[in-house]
């Protein structure tokens, strides 16, 4: 992927690909791979980039940044627009964000499209998807009907067409899931979007996203996550294709925004944004006085140097008078406020924002934030949401504590939980990662500085890790209220680092002499999650992803299925066993006609078999990692 281009709509790539003759189909993965590394030449929002004497290739995107309709999207070349030149550039660029689509399917192009995308912007929040007659639904409550009916024959249609072809991308794995694979899958989630199926669309989109990178062999990369993608495709589109009434299941559009009446919020900090979508920019979480949390955010097309820059960009809230450095370290009275269902602020014309005297970490509506012991604090940022917006409302949720520097371990830094004086218990042992470890940005070389100094006391703020035992990735620190052996911070910081933008220096921290010595395990304590015997299973689950149905198939073959099995019987986990043979059995699993000849495989048994081992692996995991979090 190429981050230099702008991000290009799911159905624009597609239907570059459908256009092809089968013989340049199979040069397009060749083709994608050498036109990332060409140079872009940049005349204004214009990308161009020359493919060769006679091929250019001409992007130009619309208002909202991205290629959203074919025709801008050009090639000079004689086979335009049926040519390799522009489908291989289109494959390079970074797939478009689905509210940005649906933003640009919003604004008036004079363009004849088939459908309006799913509503964005400031417009209603969307539940139900549209209605049968194809108008989009503006009312909530009209959208929500009281008994679950169940989706429409279009949407099961759009599922079953997601579910073929995330079936087909599992069984050909990361290496024969090239551009023409990925481009069945952004067809049936552009199918999914004009059905109103806004989960599975964005479910689709981040498996492609983690596909190119798995391809690309990006430093970024991780399996889990894009077998996390499949999971979550494979979920969401097989219980609506069978047509299960579960609005949920739906979602809601991303920019679904409602009104929230009056609000006065206070800042808390602000975190750096680099998405693998070429985006950059930063976010200001910001703590209401009723305790909910909400984000202001300003990402655009720009990547690290777009998310340097935004540090001190101006909020576009009300009359823009505060950025977002001052915002963090200050506060809001806005009326007309209008609210997403991720908890972000909209920005619209009926909004208006007052500056206000903001809070400190230790005194009015931000204080109790570090009362609540951290165990009961990471048990309800753990636990499952009734729905998508609700997760994603809890992922926003930050957490505040206390605690005291042990030491390194590895990439880990050990810190210990203090507790008040004359507490009947011991603080939890808790790891902290950097939140982002790109190294234009300061988390990293913070860390280094925090992790040198055992037995300094921190406050700090930060994002509980769901896939790592009892870890934390802050985004801001500050000094203990008691002010002992902590930090010493200047006063224009409000009293308070944001991890990603401020640098912490020598004068920032106490003395050797001042910091007591500490006690603590001198490596990680045991982890549950990556030492228990489940580790066979992940295994086999992730292999399947990265190899494919032949490379899950081994085990069968080879009779590595049996000891595995045993191994995860001896160790309580029977379940697992179960799973494990019946997915290495489907993988090997080969039918023959009367005529004794191989049969092609069923995609989409071997689908569902691997789903329940995903299924399975996953809520096991969850649970070992809640129990890392308890006393």
């Amino acid at each position: 992927m190429n981050t230099e281009l702008p991000p290009v709509a799911p159905e624009v790539v597609a239907a570059a690909v459908e256009h092809l003759t089968s013989r340049l189909r199979k040069k397009l993965d060749a083709a994608i791979e050498t036109y990332t590394a060409l140079p872009v030449t940049a005349d204004g929002t214009v990308r161009r980039v020359r493919c060769g004497e006679d091929a250019e290739v001409t992007l130009t995107p619309g208002p909202s940044g991205a290629v959203t309709h074919a025709d801008q999207a050009q090639c000079s070349c004689l086979l335009a627009p049926r040519c390799l030149h522009r489908a291989a550039v289109l494959g390079a660029a970074p797939v478009a964000d689905a509210d940005v689509v649906a933003e640009a399917a919003d604004q008036p192009s004079g363009r004849g499209t088939e459908q309006a995308g799913p509503v964005g912007g400031e417009q209603a929040e969307r539940v139900g998807g549209e209605q049968e007659s194809g108008t989009p639904d503006t009312d909530a409550t009209a959208a929500a009907p009281p008994g679950p009916a169940g989706p429409s024959a279009a949407q099961v249609a759009a599922a079953a067409g997601l579910w073929a072809a995330a079936a087909a991308v599992l069984a050909a794995g990361v290496p024969g899931a090239g551009a023409v694979p990925q481009a069945e899958v952004l067809r049936a989630a552009h199918t999914a979007r004009l059905a109103g199926l806004h989960r599975a669309e964005a479910a689709a989109l981040r498996v492609v996203r983690a596909l190119r990178a798995a391809r690309a062999r990006h430093d970024g990369h991780r399996l889990a996550d894009l077998v996390a993608g499949l999971r979550e495709l494979l979920l969401t589109s097989g219980l609506l294709a069978a047509s299960d009434p579960d609005p949920a299941l739906v979602g809601t559009a991303r920019r679904g925004y409602r009104p929230g009446g009056g609000l006065k919020v206070h800042g808390v900090c602000r975190e750096p944004v680099i998405s693998a979508t070429g985006y950059g920019g930063v976010v200001t979480h910001v703590l209401a006085e009723d305790g909910r949390w909400f984000s202001v955010s300003d990402v655009k097309p720009g990547g690290p140097a777009r998310a340097r820059g935004a540090a001190t960009a101006t909020v576009a809230l009300g009359a823009g008078s505060l950025d977002h450095a001052q915002l963090s370290r200050s506060g809001l009275l806005i009326s007309g406020a209008t609210l997403s269902p991720d908890g972000r602020l909209g920005a619209g014309k009926g909004v208006r924002a007052t500056p206000v005297t903001g809070l400190s970490w230790t005194s009015g509506q931000l204080a109790p934030l570090f009362a609540r012991p951290l165990a009961q604090a990471a048990a309800a940022g753990l636990a499952p949401g009734d729905a998508p917006e609700r997760s994603e409302a809890q992922a926003a949720e930050l957490i505040g504590c206390d605690v005291v520097v042990v030491g390194a371990a590895g990439d880990h830094l050990l810190a210990r939980e203090l507790v008040p004086d004359g507490a009947d218990r011991e603080g939890l042992l808790i790891r902290l990662l950097p939140a982002n470890g790109h190294p234009e940005l300061a988390h990293a070389a913070n860390f280094r500085k925090l992790a040198a100094r055992p037995g300094l006391r921190l406050r700090l703020v930060g994002r509980l890790d769901p896939d790592r035992a009892a870890t934390l990735r802050p985004l801001a620190v500050g000094p203990v209220p008691d002010g002992t052996a902590t930090l010493r911070l200047p006063p224009e910081w409000a009293g308070h680092a944001d991890l990603g933008y401020d640098r912490l220096e020598g004068a920032h921290f106490p003395t050797a002499a001042e910091l007591p010595p500490v006690e603590g395990p001198s490596a990680l304590p045991p982890d549950p999650v990556s030492e228990a015997p489940l580790w066979r299973l992940r295994r086999l689950v992730e292999v399947a992803v990265s190899g494919g149905r032949r490379a899950a198939a081994e085990p069968a073959r080879d009779g590595a299925r049996a000891s595995g099995a045993v191994a995860l019987r001896r160790s309580g986990f029977q379940t697992a066993a179960d799973l494990a043979e019946a997915l290495a059995a489907e993988a090997d699993r080969r039918g023959r006609d009367v005529f004794g000849r191989t049969q092609q495989a069923d995609p989409d048994a071997y689908a569902r078999v691997w789903l329940s081992a995903a299924v399975y692996l996953s809520g096991t995991e969850r649970a070992l990692v809640e129990a890392t979090w308890q006393p």
